[in-house]
């Protein structure tokens, strides 16, 4: 997860226009959820769809990949007012012990600053 972060973090910084963005981790009853958020000037919607079909770019196809790697899944959503990258994983199902790790892990994080 926290190469996801990194990932986002460097992503928005290149592209957004934001100076800030918000993380946020989350837990429920099926998985653990990561949020990274910026009010930038978001993707246009044509470039949006190139990245949803072909994950363009070595770091979004990256993110992509290391989210399944854990059995997770990526969304990216944007619009002319910023854009949000949504991670989930699921709990492991067979492991009772793995999934009191990742639930002692997950924890809501502050928004920070992106260095610009």
């Amino acid at each position: 997860m926290f190469r996801l972060v990194q990932e986002c973090l460097r992503n928005l910084h290149r592209h957004s226009g934001s100076k800030s963005a918000s993380i946020r981790i989350a837990r429920d009853a099926d998985g653990v959820s990561l949020e990274v958020k910026a009010n930038g000037k978001g993707i246009s919607p044509e470039k949006l769809c190139e990245i949803q079909s072909q994950g363009s770019g070595v770091g979004i196809r990256g993110m992509r990949e290391r989210a399944r790697h854990f059995g997770g899944h990526r969304l990216i959503e944007s619009n002319h007012k910023g854009t949000k990258i949504s991670f989930k994983f699921p709990f492991p199902r067979n492991d009772p012990s793995k999934r009191e790790i990742v639930v002692q892990q997950a924890r809501v994080v502050r928004p920070v600053q992106v260095a610009g």
